[in-house]
């Protein structure tokens, strides 16, 4: 149930139905960048006689991501999903050539994070069994709810995963199409960058990590293969763990924000691992608060 408040009074919004699976297609690729800080490739991208409703591009992760509509909630997602995760991996030099063509760049194969590639499904609605079919800590499949209302609402809802579900390898070990996929397809876990920093450090990162998270209820936590990235539509920051630093950086082109102390360096011209052109290092949280003020401005904006 959507609301809408009318002075003191709630209005409760009429769902208004996708009357066909190519209406939620151009609304979600006309706004891929806002929903999901994605780049649109190609609609209707045609390889091997097998047709990709949405190709995109993740900038960031630097990988490709595959977005099917459904309509029909009983088929499987798990099936759909895996398939084309394997025509992607069995084809990479058409995706990239694909990329480069439409989005004008010069994409090499070694750039590109395969580990990193999804299938996402978006559909107004996800049956249970859809549901639990995705429900592992390391499966290269994503749903999403979008629904329409009245007075020109959308809903979008993002399906979690369950915290500390089993991997999917224990089930598709016995199957090599699917084995080949998801020994390929990695899902990184924060315990992972944990293994690179001292107890000091750790420490220093999880002051960070939740007084940043504690400054949008909406900011979410993904980790990278090189970072952890903390995001709303876009990532406002990523931390890249070391042993004995953390280097923080905010995704914004430099000159963009405000940094009285000057205790951001500029890499805009110079080779690095997170997004955006602010890096500070740091290695305690002396200027916590600081830090906090300047990430203020990017969710603000």
């Amino acid at each position: 149930m959507l609301l809408k408040q009318q002075g003191n009074q709630l209005k409760v919004l009429k769902d208004i139905p996708f009357k066909l699976e190519r209406d939620l297609q151009k609304l979600i690729e006309q706004n891929l960048e806002t929903i999901f800080g994605l780049v649109l490739v190609k609609s209707e991208f045609t390889i091997k006689d097998k047709r990709i409703d949405t190709l995109a591009y993740d900038e960031q992760s630097k990988a490709f991501i595959i977005i099917e509509y459904k309509r029909d909630r009983s088929s499987s997602v798990i099936d759909q999903g895996f398939a084309y995760l394997n025509l992607m991996l069995n084809n990479k030099a058409e995706f990239i050539l694909e990329a480069n063509e439409k989005l004008k760049k010069n994409i090499k194969r070694n750039e590109i994070d395969w580990s990193q590639t999804r299938v996402l499904f978006i559909a107004s609605s996800f049956n249970d069994n859809q549901r639990i079919a995705i429900d592992f800590k390391d499966i290269g499949i994503e749903l999403c709810e979008v629904k329409r209302f009245e007075d020109e609402h959308i809903y979008i809802n993002f399906i979690k995963n369950s915290k500390g579900t089993q991997s999917i390898k224990t089930l598709t070990e016995k199957v090599p199409e699917y084995n080949k996929i998801t020994k390929e397809i990695k899902i990184y876990t924060e315990e992972e960058h944990f293994e690179k920093m001292s107890e000091e450090m750790k420490e220093t990162y999880f002051e960070f990590r939740d007084a940043i998270l504690h400054l949008d209820s909406n900011i979410e936590l993904l980790p990278k293969k090189s970072y952890i990235a903390f995001k709303l539509s876009t990532n406002i920051c990523d931390i890249e763990c070391q042993k004995k630093q953390l280097k923080i950086f905010l995704n914004a082109k430099w000159n963009e924000l405000d940094d009285p102390k000057h205790l951001f360096k500029n890499m805009s011209e110079i080779g690095h691992l997170g997004n955006g052109d602010y890096q500070v290092q740091i290695t305690d949280t002396k200027n916590l608060e600081y830090i906090l003020s300047v990430i203020k401005q990017l969710i603000e904006k």
